[in-house]
């Protein structure tokens, strides 16, 4: 009998077709729900992809602006400035020797010194006496005797103490013959003596109105120079390579190449801010002075950016010019570039040749042509010094009236157009320093005075070969400046007694001699009160007009070029090149953002 009858196999097959047709049924259902749920869609993912990177977008944006609106608050509460810090390079040209302040001379040395030793009295930026060492000083009514006091708790960079009996030691040694100082002939006669540990008393042989202008110079330890004899200090450790002064920089070392050629030598002074100094510690962090032998050399290390700063230049490199990170500061100084005409010369002893060569010359187009803005000297004064009177400047530019005036000191003019009186011709040597703003004065000079018959040769030299020529008066006319300073006594440059061509160290570079100028110069320097010491010097200024010793010009700069801003520095007047440093320990070049209340 079979297992499965033939009934239960239908009833099998039945529910597996029915099974089957369900499957059919709800495969056919997917597939369309598929198609149209899914596949049909495919068409809508753009509009959902823009929809969805529109909220992106819109988001990112959201971002942008939050941190642009958060930038722009913090510089609104936030400003750039400057902060202290930062290694300062100087390059200069020159040599150095020496930078103990009783020898310091040149540019280089005085530089050094500066930075190194502090003064009784220093200049401010208005060129005004202000207290450095010194808190103040008195003066008595007979101008013979002077009170300085110190300030209290000062130091030496290596933390003695410094006090009274430093400052006397100091001007002891300048007194002392066997030092050598250059400043030895101006304290001759001073007595000076320490009243107590703050008190310093100068006595002077007579009146003398600029006395405290010689209270600048630096002041010497006494604790480390008195072990040392006195002919000895110039050459010793301390005044060459091992300094200790009170300035605002503390001396740290002392690199030299050793070159074959002195114009490819270099010197490394690397000087660090003292602490203890009285004005209060400068702010950058390294002063190095870069001393290099000639200006190729220095002008390639600013090319390099090795150097912050380069000082005494003549003029600015075209290269330099054409750069917008450069900065040029001009600072005016108180001396005077003129034409000094030696009298004792045979073509320039006639008085009215001098003023012809005077009025024969338009000083105000040479100043026009310089590359800088200056004030023109028409006398031995500064304008704006006590003394100063604008009815004694010296003769306005008139070539007629020049023309006029050779006629009749029998200077006649020949067929070349050239002046001949007895047989020889009006001519004489014109020396200056071989520098390009020189050679453009000399070349307007020649110009004018050519126009009136006169043949002026100029002679160009080098720095020290000038200095040798001036020494012996080895020169005709002379193109050159004088230190004039911010007190008025010119003494020194138109006394007669400093006028002897057999001294070097006379500076009387004209040789003019004049008794009426000789008793208002010593006048005038010993008057203390400023509306008598200017009436004192009108007969000198009369006597100069009138004699016509030289031919005034203009007042220099001195020119110092950094590569970007240097903060608390500032142009100014100044009465020598280191007085650039008047502010240096306020100096900065370091820029930080700080936020503001």
């Amino acid at each position: 009998m079979p297992l499965i009858d033939r009934a239960t196999k239908l009833r099998v097959r039945r529910r597996l077709r029915a099974h089957q047709k369900r499957l059919d049924s709800i495969a056919k259902t997917t597939t369309k729900h598929v198609d149209k749920n899914f596949i049909g869609r495919f068409g809508n993912l753009a509009a959902v992809w823009r929809f969805s990177g529109g909220w992106l977008l819109l988001v990112m944006l959201l971002v942008v602006c939050t941190i642009v609106q958060t930038a722009s608050l913090s510089n609104y509460y936030q400003t750039a400035r400057p902060v202290a810090g930062g290694l300062y390079n100087e390059g200069m040209v020159g040599t150095y020797s020496n930078a103990n302040p009783l020898f310091a001379t040149g540019s280089v040395d005085s530089a050094v010194s500066r930075l190194i030793f502090a003064g009784l009295l220093k200049y401010d930026d208005q060129n005004h006496l202000v207290g450095d060492l010194a808190s103040g000083y008195t003066v008595s009514a007979n101008g013979k005797h002077y009170e300085v006091t110190l300030k209290p708790n000062l130091t030496w960079q290596d933390g003695a103490a410094l006090t009274a009996d430093d400052v006397v030691f100091t001007y002891h040694l300048i007194q002392n013959p066997d030092a050598g100082s250059p400043m030895l002939r101006s304290w001759q006669g001073i007595s000076v003596t320490a009243k107590n540990l703050l008190t310093i008393d100068f006595d002077l042989p007579n009146a003398f109105a600029a006395f405290p202008y010689s209270l600048v110079s630096g002041i010497a330890p006494k604790h480390i120079l008195d072990k040392i004899p006195a002919d000895q200090v110039r050459s010793s450790a301390f005044s060459t390579t091992q300094p200790v002064g009170a300035g605002p920089f503390a001396w740290q070392s002392l690199q030299t190449s050793n070159a074959d050629d002195p114009a490819k030598s270099l010197t490394l002074i690397a000087l660090s801010p003292f602490a203890g100094y009285n004005g209060g510690q400068p702010k950058l962090n390294s002063f190095v002075l870069h001393v290099f032998g000639d200006e190729t050399a220095m002008l390639r290390a600013f090319s390099h950016r090795d150097l912050t700063a380069m000082a005494g230049l003549d003029s600015v490199p075209a290269k330099l010019n054409r750069s917008h990170d450069i900065n040029i500061v001009n600072f005016q100084s108180t001396a005077a570039n003129m034409v000094f005409f030696k009298t004792s010369s045979p073509a320039l002893s006639d008085t009215k040749v001098r003023q012809a060569l005077v009025q024969g010359v338009d000083t105000t187009a040479i100043l026009h042509g310089l590359d800088y803005v200056t004030e023109a000297v028409r006398e031995p004064l500064l304008m704006g010094q006590i003394g100063y009177d604008a009815k004694y400047q010296q003769a306005s530019y008139d070539p007629a009236a020049a023309n006029t005036m050779l006629d009749e000191a029998g200077w006649v003019k020949g067929a070349t157009g050239l002046r001949m009186k007895d047989g020889k011709p009006l001519t004489f040597n014109l020396y200056a320093q071989d520098t390009p703003e020189n050679h453009y004065v000399t070349k307007a000079l020649v110009k004018y005075w050519k126009t009136i018959g006169v043949k002026a040769t100029p002679v160009f030299q080098t720095g020290s070969d000038l200095q040798t020529t001036i020494a012996f008066h080895g020169y005709d006319a002379l193109l050159n400046g004088i230190s004039i300073g911010a007190d008025p006594d010119v003494f020194a440059y138109w006394d007669s007694s400093q006028a002897d061509a057999r001294s070097g160290s006379q500076l009387n570079f004209s040789e003019y001699k004049s008794d009426a100028a000789d008793a208002s110069l010593e006048a005038g320097r010993t008057r203390l009160d400023p509306a008598l010491r200017a009436v004192k010097y009108q007969s000198f200024l009369e006597a100069w007009q009138k004699d016509a010793p030289a031919l005034g010009l203009y007042q220099p700069r001195f020119l110092y070029i950094t590569r970007s801003r240097v903060y608390g520095l500032s142009e100014h007047t100044l009465n020598v090149d280191a007085d650039r440093y008047n502010s240096v320990a306020n100096w900065e070049i370091r820029t930080a953002r700080v936020t503001t209340n």
